[in-house]
């Protein structure tokens, strides 16, 4: 199994403001996906939707101000069974997002797209918390032919 892990520091955020935007429909759809919808709670599914597809994502765990954790549970059948997280905390002005998705199978091209793509969006979920905006699908920066 191969992993995507990232790391960014949100300046002048705390870890609850981090949280808000991973646990909520409002945040979500601020710097991922525009079109996100379903339950954010514990058992819930979220459904994200861009431009090119889709993914349902399953809420496994989620402490306040330091853990999301979902797993995949329809989009690409590179993604079903993968699980994505963050872990967070307080580094002096800023907020350490420890960012995985976790348990691909193995390194095709797609997951090289991808770990690009989770990049854009984490640099989205920074945007959106030190300025109010990010910039999610389909307003996100498109990195090759894939989108």
């Amino acid at each position: 199994m191969v992993d995507i892990l990232h790391r960014i520091g949100v300046a002048k955020s705390s870890p609850d403001d981090v949280y808000a935007a991973l646990t909520t429909i409002e945040g979500l759809s601020g710097w991922w996906a525009r079109n996100t919808t379903g339950k954010t709670d514990v058992g819930g599914v979220i459904a994200f939707r861009f431009v090119p597809g889709g993914f349902d994502m399953k809420v496994i765990e989620s402490v306040p101000g330091k853990k999301v954790l979902w797993e995949v549970v329809d989009g690409p059948a590179e993604w079903i069974g993968t699980h994505v997280s963050w872990d967070l905390s307080q580094a002096g002005d800023y907020t350490i997002v420890l960012f995985a998705h976790e348990g691909w199978a193995e390194p095709v091209e797609f997951m090289h797209h991808c770990s690009t793509k989770w990049a854009t969006y984490l640099l989205s979920l920074k945007q959106l918390l030190e300025s109010g905006a990010g910039s999610p699908d389909p307003d996100d920066q498109q990195i090759s032919d894939w989108h």
